[in-house]
């Protein structure tokens, strides 16, 4: 039934292993497939894995830094597994103690595992176990409660039950007949609980209202005491409203007549109709390079972090303090070697509270409830078991973790490197050619001209498809940006050629044949890149998800790009998945294009709140290539997975 069953140790060392008969595939693949995409991307949350036609059981134990993999086919339903799996982490722990507290890979590797009888035995007692519990069988009619229905009782009557309606007529008159003996019965229940009110609250020898004007008075005097005591508040007088502050721009002048262009041009004269367009120059433009690799998004920790920091240093040495006034001289000296020698390894139930309230935490900054649930399990999945070292509580622990985990998310998993791709495609006298996708209104045009002026910074030209054949002045805006960009690079200065150039068709046309054409001219007139800008589109609109799909299979760009906006949440998750399945339903090959990286636009707007990174990154498992951070060419950055976390972190 099993196929394989793997322990090995987090540095990589098997320690033990066990094929199944009849098979003869080895399983490194499917056990490193686990181990890249799950273990070492922190998606630990979830025990299972698929790879292929297997199916793959996993659990880690955090005390011996060791991981438990047993694989089986996807089309057998072993309900065993998971207790098979624990049963098995528990006998090699406590049969081979002394040897995996011996640290380091040498002597590990010296060590003989013999597990195989052991092994047998559980593997037996688990097969039996499900035998035994075998499915209940089916009860039959006379045992269901429908059997017990009468005919009568199934019929349904207006005015409701009629049997009810005869009994409560016979209640009635049976009321009716011995009206003379309910009042004495009444006036002895009235008298025997009165009685026992009376012995219980020590009020003997006094009737029911005595009583009640006796508690009366008695709640008139607590409530005149606490009207007493409460000094008297006086009403705060109202805040005036914070005016708004005009903001003041960089390039905006400090007058009107500064402004006022409208009389003069550069040299001095009069303005006049007969410029070229493509001539005219913005001297309010001028831009800072871009050569070289993109700036990374920097992020400055704050003064409260830092506070906080300090402030639970500061609890923790006050513990210790007081841990070891209570004990004594001695005893506190005691208790203080002990906090030092003494481990305990962390339980579920530890962390929980500190869970919740990172998993809230991460929710506030905008990740999506989803992930931050899986994020939140995979942590505890890593960390539970594993000893806490000295001066070290909880939430510093979990804390730590979290970050890691956070960090390795954020990282690229493979090479992203624009500018040597390009470089490479030129030696193989061929365009780059990078598609860009997204829903409405994230930012897919302005990007991508920042885009362009980055790789014109660094010698490339660029050839722009404008395959947005939808939306009514798609075009007109991307020859705005050409328009713009050879103003900023003149083709005076690059021989006579412009170094930006866009591809056409006008509305209304197919955008997979106008990418196709736009290569092919690309091709032609030696461009070293081609930006394919399409049309917005939700992710729930089939026949643009179609187009798009079909757009991609038919170019094969060398690069998919999805452009999102950093201000949404739980969003992000529902558009990257819909926008991968379409690719890959309507793709003609058995390994189909997916999404490649992301472009997050519009950081400039969220402050702290980052999360959407974490989101989009946790589902697509690609990396965010440019972060857009304003409205000027300059504004494109890259990601540092660093300063995102920090953010994130921060209360």
């Amino acid at each position: 039934m099993l196929d394989f069953f793997t322990i090995f140790s987090k540095g990589g060392i098997v320690l033990w292993c066990f094929q199944g008969a009849g098979v003869s595939e080895s399983f490194t693949g499917p056990v490193n497939a686990l181990i890249r995409s799950v273990i070492l991307q922190e998606r630990s949350g979830n025990n299972s894995f698929t790879h292929e036609g297997l199916s793959l059981k996993y659990k880690l134990d955090n005390e011996f830094e060791l991981i438990f993999v047993v694989g089986f086919q996807k089309i057998l339903t072993l309900t065993y597994v998971d207790k098979f799996i624990d049963d098995v982490q528990l006998h090699f722990r406590d049969r081979y103690k002394n040897e995996l507290e011996q640290k380091g890979a040498l002597k590990l590797l010296s060590n003989n595992f013999e597990f195989k009888d052991d092994f047998d035995v559980l593997l037996r007692e688990a097969e039996e176990s499900s035998r035994a519990r075998s499915p209940a069988p089916m009860r039959s009619f006379k045992e269901s409660e429908k059997s017990q229905k009468t005919v009568k009782s199934m019929i349904e009557t207006k005015g409701g039950d009629k049997g009810k309606e005869i009994v409560g007529k016979k209640n009635k008159n049976s009321k009716k007949e011995a009206p003379a003996a309910e009042p004495a019965k009444v006036d002895q229940i009235k008298n025997s609980s009165s009685g026992q009110k009376t012995v219980e609250n020590g009020n003997q020898g006094m009737t029911s209202d005595e009583i009640i004007q006796k508690k009366r008075e008695e709640f008139f005097r607590k409530r005149m005491v606490v009207n007493t005591e409460k000094p008297p508040t006086k009403s705060p007088k109202p805040q005036k409203p914070r005016e708004k502050q005009m903001r003041v721009w960089d390039m905006g002048g400090s007058s009107a007549k500064e402004l006022d262009y409208s009389g003069r041009n550069e040299n001095g004269s009069t303005n006049g109709g007969d410029q070229n367009p493509e001539t005219q120059f913005d001297t309010g433009m001028q831009l800072s390079s871009m050569k070289g690799d993109l700036l990374s998004v920097d992020y400055e920790s704050s003064e409260d972090e830092e506070m906080e920091e300090e402030e639970e240093k500061v609890v923790i040495s006050e513990t210790s303090k007081t841990s070891s006034k209570k004990g004594g001289g001695f005893g506190g000296m005691f208790g203080m070697l002990k906090g030092l020698v003494g481990s305990k390894s962390l339980t579920r139930e530890d962390m929980e509270a500190v869970l919740e309230k990172m998993r809230d935490h991460l929710i506030t900054k905008n990740v999506a409830a989803e992930i931050a649930s899986q994020l939140c399990d995979s942590v505890a999945k890593k960390l539970e078991g594993k000893v806490m070292g000295t001066f070290t509580t909880v939430a510093s622990t979990v804390k730590l973790a979290l970050q890691d985990s956070l960090v390795q998310i954020l990282q690229p998993k493979r090479r992203v490197d624009i500018l040597r791709d390009v470089m490479e495609a030129q030696s193989q006298r061929r365009p780059f050619v990078i598609t860009f996708c997204g829903v409405n209104g994230v930012g897919k045009s302005t990007n991508l001209a920042k885009i362009s002026f980055w790789l014109i910074e660094n010698g490339f030209t660029v050839l722009i498809a404008a395959c947005d054949t939808f939306r009514a002045g798609a075009v007109e805006q991307l020859r705005t940006h050409q328009r713009r960009l050879n103003s900023l690079h003149p083709p005076e200065q690059h021989g006579g050629r412009p170094v930006v150039q866009l591809y056409e068709k006008g509305y209304g046309k197919d955008a997979a044949g106008i990418a196709m054409e736009a290569i092919a001219y690309a091709r032609n007139q030696v461009f070293d890149v081609v930006l394919v800008d399409t049309a917005g589109r939700m992710q729930d609109n089939a026949p643009l998800m179609t187009a798009l799909a079909k757009l991609i299979a038919v170019n094969m760009p060398d690069l998919v790009l999805f452009v999102g906006e950093a201000l949404v949440g739980n969003e992000a998750v529902d558009q990257l998945v819909k926008f991968n399945q379409a690719l890959a339903d309507h793709s003609m090959s058995d390994k189909p294009r997916l999404i490649d990286g992301i472009v997050l636009t519009k950081f400039d707007t969220i402050d702290d709140k980052v999360g959407a990174a974490i989101s989009m990154t946790y589902i697509t498992g690609q990396p965010i290539v440019f972060v857009g951070t304003g409205q000027t060419y300059n504004d494109l950055r890259s990601l540092n997975a660093r300063a995102v976390v920090s953010a994130l972190m921060k209360a």
